[in-house]
């Protein structure tokens, strides 16, 4: 008989759903609670140095797969390779 995984329930920081799965294979983020972003983020997209306080008061908050799947394919999107053309003048036969 096979050893059942332990499992628990977590919400999804992202989309807000519940999710269950093993904890030590759950992805998470450092969210600072006072800005519910990154430390080192602004609200405007763009980094700055994280505090040392900032770092120190955020959590590790879980990620679903479904949200780590679209974000893989987001990357994908933006960041697909340039497109390649045939040389001029062409290759002789």
């Amino acid at each position: 008989m096979a050893e059942e995984e332990a499992r628990a329930t977590r919400r999804c920081f992202a989309c807000k759903r519940t999710f269950s799965a093993a904890p030590e294979t759950v992805e998470t983020v450092l969210i600072d609670p006072e800005t519910g972003l990154p430390p080192g983020f602004t609200v405007l997209g763009t980094l700055r140095p994280a505090g040392p306080d900032a770092v120190a008061r955020s959590a590790d908050q879980p990620i679903c797969p479904a949200c780590l799947e679209k974000a893989a394919r987001l990357w994908q999107t933006y960041n697909a390779p340039p497109p390649t053309w045939p040389s001029w003048p062409p290759p002789e036969n």
